[in-house]
């Protein structure tokens, strides 16, 4: 994997690069859409690709270690063969999963044993093994295992939670060295920083993470809970400290204010389910702001979704059809919002970088974030 990085803002610390894998090359900054389970949900491979024109999509270890299963993605040749991409897959390591299900897991120096929640099974995650299964879904990138803290965290837990972090990238990075992909092409590691809120932490994490001078870096540990303005203030600490020759990814990030305040502080790479659950809910982003599809202003607005963003779903169907969709519960009602909002979405991605190019970033991020943040 390659970064290149192309064009500074002037008016704040927005980049806009390009990331090449053996799979594709990558534009950032770049919204990867999550397909937690090997799809995008309620979305289309073809639709993923030529109406919302993703360039890079997220598969889950965890969720893919327990189903389909490591044998099956083998066989297939990895998850690009399984799943029918040809384009760029990032794998997050499993570490948010396993946070999440701390009512059955435990956490020790050698790893994490925890209950799979389709069955209940017992499984352990070591960072050897993290690697190990990543290597078989063959991602182009691949994340460190970690251990992501919740919010609010006690000092002393989030300085020994970062260490244990540090400790168990070591160990992944010396696994990931020894072994090679299993389909022929590369695949690049990403450590991850963690330290919770605390300055003294994060510059610690940050400091490490850039001295193991892989591909690219990540940055961890927020969106779980904390204030946006710590969010931002931890996002911009770290991205002073990571390496500005390598691409940076703030995960589970976000909203599109967020999106766009993180891409002013530095960071290229972000990802999120918010598009597509708030989307099965009702909640569609446009260029105007929110729209809750479900309120009856809507009912017979026969206006196109987002006349503004372009794209078939979004210009084609009428609000008051796809509120009738949504309200009647009709499954095709999730599959058009879903398109429409992973469609904003990376329009979005595209104008920043379009703004970025042309030396205005700053002063259009600002107008923008104003308006994106109203609802309708």
């Amino acid at each position: 994997m390659k970064f290149s990085l192309e064009v500074n803002d002037p008016g704040s610390s927005a980049r806009a690069g390009t990331i090449t894998t053996d799979h594709g090359t990558i534009e950032t900054p770049i919204f990867m859409p999550v397909g937690t389970a090997g799809s995008v949900k309620a979305v289309h491979q073809r639709e993923i690709k030529e109406d919302i024109n993703a360039q890079i999509i997220l598969g889950n270890t965890y969720h893919l270690y327990l189903r389909p299963g490591l044998g099956i993605l083998e066989q297939a040749g990895g998850l690009h063969k399984f799943n029918g991409w040809d384009r760029p897959i990032l794998t997050d390591s499993g570490g948010y999963q396993v946070y999440s299900l701390s009512g059955t897991r435990k956490i020790k120096e050698e790893g994490v044993t925890f209950k799979s929640h389709i069955d209940g099974s017992k499984h352990v995650f070591t960072p050897e093994g993290v690697m190990d299964i990543q290597r078989t879904i063959g991602a182009d990138i691949i994340m460190a295992f970690d251990e992501c803290t919740p919010y609010p965290c006690e000092y002393g837990y989030a300085r020994k939670s970062m260490e244990m972090t540090h400790r168990w990238l070591k160990r992944c990075c010396e696994r990931f060295d020894s072994t090679e992909g299993k389909y022929g092409y590369s695949q690049a590691l990403f450590p991850i920083v963690q330290g919770s809120t605390y300055k003294d932490l994060r510059k610690e994490s940050a400091e490490f993470i850039a001295a193991q001078g892989r591909e690219g870096n990540a940055i961890g540990g927020l969106s779980v809970g904390e204030p946006a303005e710590e969010m931002y203030e931890m996002t911009e600490l770290v991205c002073s400290i990571l390496p500005k020759d390598k691409p940076r990814y703030l995960m589970g990030v976000g909203t599109p204010a967020n999106i766009l305040e993180g891409i002013a502080l530095g960071v290229d790479m972000f990802d999120c389910v918010m598009p597509t659950r708030n989307a099965r809910n009702g909640m569609l982003f446009t260029t105007q702001g929110i729209i809750n599809i479900r309120n009856k202003k809507w009912e017979d607005d026969f206006s196109p979704i987002d006349k503004e963003l372009g794209g078939y779903v979004s210009t084609f169907y009428s609000r008051a059809y796809l509120r009738h969709l949504i309200t009647s519960k009709e499954i095709l009602g999730a599959q058009i919002a879903s398109v429409h909002n992973l469609t904003f979405y990376l329009w979005l991605a595209r104008e920043a970088r379009r703004h970025i190019v042309a030396g205005d970033f700053a002063s259009w991020k600002n107008e923008m974030v104003t308006k994106l943040m109203v609802r309708l």
